[in-house]
């Protein structure tokens, strides 16, 4: 299948040297291409405390890896005439009708300027305006002391995003690229839009025609022991990106089975909530490959799915002024609907095609889909943040050596 054995056993090592110096307590790659998996390999823990092994069927918080589900579901309802990308988000939320953005050098979350209603595509685009906690700024430090993060035990979804639209934007909509709760609030209108809410949607339209069986918004009945722990190197929040890194701990425990807020969800966060498997994460990476369709129903349409893996920003991410946290490099990167595209490989100091399409979650977990090589990878490790070492550039530098005519 065009892989060269003795460079994949290179993956084998790095993926072994991680968990020996405690990086990762345990991964999971799978790759496949054209359509047929080719490799597979499983290291470490999913359990430090009890001497679990991280397995094929080991359940993972995929975290912003829920982004491109929830982009596909919005797609699905576009190609239903229910609304366009032009859309303003006001027409389906009214809550969002009167909306303020932040004015140039503001300090204060009260200095603020009418503005535009965000648009879907903005929305989708990270270009809306809205932001993150984790992310610097007026509007990130008034969302982090509301506690706007959208977790799994944080009420119900249509309340957070009351809290939203509360808050004026960080700057107005299409000026920056700004990494955000954005697709949160796509999920919103989803739930509105349709009628159900996302947990439904998702299960009815997405998960169950692809048999992702062990992905939900709650960790699976009948999981057992296989949700992994999560860990952390820093002293403080795991999603604090800006957290001091101590000489200590590198494998801290902060969220594990039986007491995590993901058993029992209650808020169904479209950017960052859903838990699975990488068996069926791939089903979902390989429907995209194969241009929208799977083997029991077809999610999207050819044209629309190509539409989504082409950049529908003006340039590369670092030509839209960004001030924020991002799950991949900015440089010779665009953005399509839910995850990055590679415009050049050499801006973006990585190996791979032009048109890679790719998005990664905070616990570490990665995917990207390269069509010229009809080759889909999923990567599975449970370490929040991300940021903490430079694992996906280091795994796609390696899969791509791999790769031989």
């Amino acid at each position: 299948m065009g892989l060269d054995p003795d460079r994949l056993e290179r993956i084998e090592t790095w993926m072994d040297r991680y968990v020996q110096d405690r990086k990762f307590a345990g991964s999971s790659l799978l790759i496949a291409r054209d359509g047929k998996e080719v490799w597979f390999n499983a290291t470490g823990l999913r359990n430090v405390e009890d001497g679990l092994p991280f397995e094929r069927d080991t359940v993972a918080r995929i975290y912003s890896m829920t982004k491109p589900i929830t982009s596909v579901a919005v797609m699905m309802l576009v190609e239903r005439g229910l609304f366009t990308l032009d859309t303003p988000v006001s027409a389906l939320l009214p809550v969002f009708s009167k909306m303020s953005a932040l004015i140039p050098g503001a300090e204060r979350i009260d200095q603020a300027e009418r503005c535009a209603t965000p648009t879907i595509h903005q929305l989708l685009t990270h270009t809306s305006g809205l932001s993150y906690p984790f992310n610097p700024g007026v509007l990130p430090r008034e969302m982090d002391e509301r506690k706007i993060i959208f977790g799994p035990r944080q009420g119900r979804l249509a309340d957070m995003v009351d809290q939203v639209a509360e808050l004026p934007l960080a700057f107005k909509p299409g000026k920056r690229w700004e990494y955000s709760v954005a697709i949160d609030i796509l999920g919103r209108v989803v739930e509105v839009v349709s009628g159900q809410d996302l947990d439904s949607f998702f299960r009815d339209h997405i998960l169950g025609p692809l048999g992702m069986s062990q992905t939900g918004f709650s960790v699976p009945e009948g999981t057992g022991d296989r949700f992994a722990s999560l860990y952390t190197p820093v002293a403080g929040n795991a999603m604090d990106l800006n957290a001091a890194r101590e000489g200590g701990e590198t494998l801290r425990l902060t969220d594990r089975h039986g007491a995590s807020p993901f058993e029992a969800a209650t808020l169904y966060s479209g950017g960052g909530g859903l838990v699975g498997t990488i068996d069926d994460y791939m089903a979902f990476v390989e429907m995209l490959r194969r241009g929208g369709i799977c083997e029991n129903a077809r999610i999207l349409g050819p044209a629309t799915v190509d539409f989504m893996l082409h950049n529908h920003l003006h340039g590369d991410i670092a030509s839209m002024g960004p001030q924020s946290f991002a799950e991949q490099p900015m440089d010779g990167m665009g953005f399509g609907l839910g995850g990055a595209v590679v415009l050049d490989p050499a801006r973006a100091r990585c190996p791979g095609s032009v048109g890679d399409f790719s998005w990664g979650g905070m616990a570490s977990t990665f995917f990207w889909l390269d069509r010229a090589q009809d080759m889909s990878v999923v990567f599975f490790t449970q370490l929040s943040p991300s940021s903490s070492y430079p694992a996906r550039a280091e795994l796609k530098a390696l899969v791509q050596a791999a790769l031989v005519p």
